[in-house]
């Protein structure tokens, strides 16, 4: 089949058609998690749409290098230049070595990861693990003009910059108001201009995370890590680069300006950015003390939450608006969630359930609902629009399995490999209705159904009817057929 795959390009502000730099190969950079406290749904959300990006190039057949940073050092308070370093803040408040923070809570961070079913990136570099990188960059940055070093810290002067390059080329920002808007900083008496940043800070004496670089004995700012280690693994220019919309402004206008001051060209092709995420119509926010994170919204432990939601069903629930688009968490657009996504299981869990026939009433419009889920996913990866059609799809199931329309062996199987590709590979869902292997759950809904199947011989219908109740109760139905009682997720 052949793909038009579109995508929204930050820096065109258009869709463009995706054309990789080589063919058959897609390089993409994703900004990870600064590692030093519990990941948040809003980064949750950006490393599920891409694992969504990652999951269809895979499926389209694409090699894809997929590179996603640890952030581990170097990322101040204030995102610029100012305040402590959020490792060392932390280490210092917990008593704790700076390594054993980042530790703690990347491994917290990809626990949360696997339950949302995220493939793993295929590198994970370390900012920590790639100091030489940097410095290597910054020489190279100096070198070339465009960086200056006061008393041991090293500062991007964008000034010097400006005059060859556009530096708000991915905002669109204008570049007055922005020297207008910026505030005065600490350490702005060393640098040239008001919009210079740190490529290496000179560490305080205090300061726990300290390497030798040719300038001083410091750390490296936070932009730099991320240019270094895109160049380092994807070359001076890839395909794709993305991240949460929050990080254009700042992180990603400095990496490009960074990577043209390096390597005079831009260092992506397309740059992708995820929106953000509101409770009830209201920023998400910890300030705003309506921010929960991932294991609460499991569990239902928080304030703002009447019970809690699977994974899976959290997975769904943020597929089913556009990555680029605002997400609204409320309690009934969960509800609604959890419910389309047990709905959507259930008719996967009945397709080993139907019987084919010798013909089929229904080939057209499964190859329609084909052609329809991929041109969703070409355009610009529109997950809304491909549930849509797989809730189609659902409704063909179903309507098979009662018997109203019939379903020939070929079209059956062209329905379970849709399912498996849209649903399953794609989208990257998985069942797990009651926190087991589908053979264990199988093995006791049988107890189950003949536990049930004697209390009806022996006509005590009370228990029979409690039950069916309770599981009904827990999501699963029952439906007694000629071939006996079958059960499925509602």
């Amino acid at each position: 089949m052949q793909h038009n795959l579109v995508l929204y390009n930050t820096l065109t502000r258009k869709k463009e058609k995706f054309e990789p730099i080589h063919p058959n190969m897609v390089g993409m950079y994703v900004c990870g998690p600064t590692v030093y406290s519990d990941v948040h749904l809003g980064n949750c959300r950006t490393f599920v749409s891409f694992d969504l990006i990652f999951r269809y190039l895979l499926h389209l057949g694409y090699k894809v290098r997929y590179v996603r940073n640890i952030t581990d050092a170097g990322h101040l308070e204030g995102d610029n230049d100012e305040g402590d370093d959020k490792f060392a803040k932390k280490a210092k408040l917990e008593q704790l070595e700076p390594m054993e923070i980042v530790q703690k809570y990347t491994m917290g961070f990809h626990d949360v990861l696997r339950l949302f079913n995220t493939i793993p990136p295929s590198i994970e570099p370390t900012a920590t693990g790639h100091i030489s990188e940097q410095i290597e960059m910054i020489k190279q940055i100096i070198d070339n003009g465009y960086a200056y070093e006061t008393n041991g810290t090293v500062y991007f002067d964008v000034e010097k910059y400006i005059k060859e390059y556009n530096y708000t080329i991915l905002t669109n920002r204008n570049l007055e108001d922005l020297l207008n808007n910026t505030r005065e900083l600490g350490g702005q008496d060393e640098k040239k201009g008001r919009l210079d940043f740190a490529l290496w800070i000179k560490a305080k004496p205090e300061h726990i995370m300290r390497w030798p670089s040719p300038w001083s004995i410091g750390f490296p700012g936070w932009h730099i890590e991320c240019s270094a280690m895109s160049r380092k693994y994807l070359g001076d220019q890839f395909d794709i680069h993305g991240g949460g919309m929050d990080l254009a402004a700042t992180h990603h206008t400095n990496e490009i300006a960074q990577s043209q001051a390096c390597n005079h060209t831009d260092p992506a092709k397309y740059w992708m950015h995820t929106n953000m995420l509101t409770v009830n119509g209201a920023r998400m926010s910890k300030s705003a003390g309506n921010g929960f994170l991932p294991h609460e919204l499991f569990t239902g432990n928080h304030a703002l939450l009447q019970r809690g939601y699977s994974p899976m069903a959290v997975r769904f629930f943020m597929l089913q608006a556009h990555y680029r688009s605002t997400l609204d968490f409320s309690n009934e657009a969960l509800d609604a969630a959890d419910k389309g996504y047990k709905r959507l299981m259930a008719a996967i869990s009945l397709l080993d359930k139907i019987t084919p026939s010798a013909n089929s009433s229904i080939q057209h419009n499964i190859g329609s609902i084909k052609a329809n889920c991929y041109a969703a996913m070409d355009d610009d990866f529109n997950s809304p629009i491909l549930i849509a059609e797989l809730f189609e799809m659902v409704r063909v199931i179903n309507s098979v399995y009662d018997g109203k329309q019939q379903v020939d062996e070929k079209t059956l199987a062209d329905i379970k490999e849709l399912m498996q590709h849209f649903v399953c590979d794609i989208m990257g869902l998985q069942d797990d209705p009651l926190g087991g292997d589908g053979e264990s759950v199988d093995n006791l809904m049988n107890v189950i159904i003949k536990l049930r199947n004697e209390a009806k011989k022996n006509k005590d219908f009370t228990t029979s009817d409690r039950i069916r109740e309770e599981l009904t109760a827990i999501g699963i139905q029952l439906k007694d057929s000629k071939e006996g009682t079958l059960w499925n997720k509602i």
